[in-house]
């Protein structure tokens, strides 16, 4: 009888209303201008379209303003850092992420001015960073960091984790709480899959393993993206089997490339390099799954903090996705898209594809052979080059590809190697690479079938 005591009434509700609350703005796909996708994705819209032309001055702004105050905490070392560790961390970074911060604040001014070298500030390279992903990725940001303590603070992922380990655990050999990190993504968008990862590894929930195959196999593309691509192809009437495509082609490589080097070779120690507990998913003799999950959950809002609290996790959210990833995003976006736009480097790479796309009895199979790789340095660069081939089915096989390819540089891979998470740049190359090759069959068979 103890037990029930401890969760008294106003526990139950510490858990229910925030995880109702969250769950509702991440996870519950509603209709909205002829298109399906969640409310937060909609606040976010909103919040774009109400800053108007002005979000493309303040984005500037927040870049160089990073960029500044980094170079002054590396230079000074001002002592005020050290009375906020939050901020010295944000600010004092490695001198790699030093460079890519100054790099982005000067992408981002020549862009904004519209000066220097074209090939930086052109319609394709910094000005579709600038004007079109850096904006989208500010609202969301904003509402997604403010958030997300809803999903994380308040026992649903305890909940969660244990009724999905059964799943997850056979399958893709990942705890279940896993799981909402792919909802999160899959839902909302990618970028708060990895937050969530890299907060998760950080306090040791995760190995580094299964930190590097989540974030790299399950910070899935939103649908609200998804939707952005599919239009660009022109075949919006075809979403519903497109995003049915993308998913089953998801789970495939989620089972098939953790098996494979890169992935199998990580370590299951935790970030102190202890080895992962084998007993940490069990549950206890004479208990049901949902009645311990629910205890787990109820026993982590007993311990919840206040509204107060919830708050400041959300503002710290915001701002280290904000100043942290925005700059990142700029710098590695406009620089991969200067490659895929001026050198033939992502050509070439393709070319090898050319027999796997005729084998695969791919319409058009040289043009689409060039939009494979140059996934690697922005999702949306292929839809773009797949607009101008005749081909419906080849244009749909495109879409499905870049987004189930998953890792790009601009967002997604910038990110990764800017989180604590485990992955290298040529070990996300790797991984880009197997996803190709295991997704292109499945995403060509259902087109077959289609069309």
């Amino acid at each position: 009888m103890a037990e029930k005591q401890t969760h008294n009434i106003k526990t139950v509700l510490t858990f229910l209303v925030p995880s109702i609350i969250g769950l509702l703005l991440f996870m519950t796909p509603i209709s909205y201008q002829d298109a399906i996708t969640i409310p937060i994705a909609i606040v976010s819209k909103g919040l774009q379209n109400l800053l108007g032309d002005s979000i493309v001055a303040i984005v500037t702004a927040i870049v160089v303003l990073t960029a500044v105050a980094t170079l002054i905490s590396k230079a000074a070392k001002p002592a005020i850092l050290n009375r906020y560790p939050f901020f010295r961390a944000l600010l004092d970074v490695s001198p790699m992420w030093t460079l890519v911060r100054v790099l982005g604040a000067i992408f981002i001014v020549l862009t904004f001015t519209g000066t220097g070298p074209e090939a930086i500030h052109s319609g394709n390279t910094g000005a579709l960073v600038l004007n079109d992903l850096l904006p989208v990725l500010f609202c969301v940001f904003i509402f997604a960091g403010m958030l997300l303590p809803l999903l994380l603070n308040f026992g649903l992922l305890e909940l969660f984790g244990t009724l999905l380990t059964k799943v997850m655990r056979p399958v893709f050999n990942l705890p279940g709480r896993s799981a909402i990190d792919c909802m999160a993504s899959w839902l909302g968008d990618g970028s708060v899959g990895i937050l969530m990862t890299s907060k998760q590894y950080e306090s040791r929930f995760y190995t580094q393993r299964e930190a590097a195959v989540i974030g790299t196999t399950f910070s899935a593309v939103s649908i609200t993206f998804s939707l952005v691509v599919i239009s660009q192809v022109k075949l919006e009437h075809l979403f519903v089997p497109f995003y049915l495509t993308v998913c089953l082609a998801g789970v495939v490589a989620a089972i098939v490339v953790p098996k494979l080097p890169p992935l199998s070779w990580k370590k299951d120690h935790y970030i102190d390099e202890t080895p992962r507990h084998p007993d940490d998913e069990v549950i206890p003799h004479g208990k049901g799954v949902f009645a311990w999950g629910l205890e787990q959950a109820l026993t982590k809002a007993a311990k919840a903090d206040g509204m107060g609290h919830t708050l400041k996790d959300g503002l710290k959210n915001v701002i280290d996705m904000i100043f942290g990833v925005i700059p990142v995003v700029m710098a590695i976006g406009t620089v991969a898209l200067m490659i895929a736009e001026y050198t033939p480097i992502f050509n070439y790479l393709g070319m090898p594809f050319i027999p796997l796309f005729e084998l695969l009895q791919v319409p058009e199979a040289a043009e689409a052979s060039k939009t494979i790789v140059v996934g690697f340095a922005d999702m949306f660069i292929p839809s773009i080059l797949a607009s101008s081939i005749e081909s419906d089915m080849t244009r749909f096989i495109i879409a499905a590809m870049s987004v189930t390819q998953l890792i790009y540089m601009s967002e997604v891979g910038a990110l990764l190697i800017g989180s604590k998470i485990p992955v290298n740049i040529v070990e996300l190359f790797v991984i880009f690479i197997l996803r190709t090759l295991v997704t292109l069959p499945v995403i060509a068979g259902v087109a077959h079938l289609i069309f």
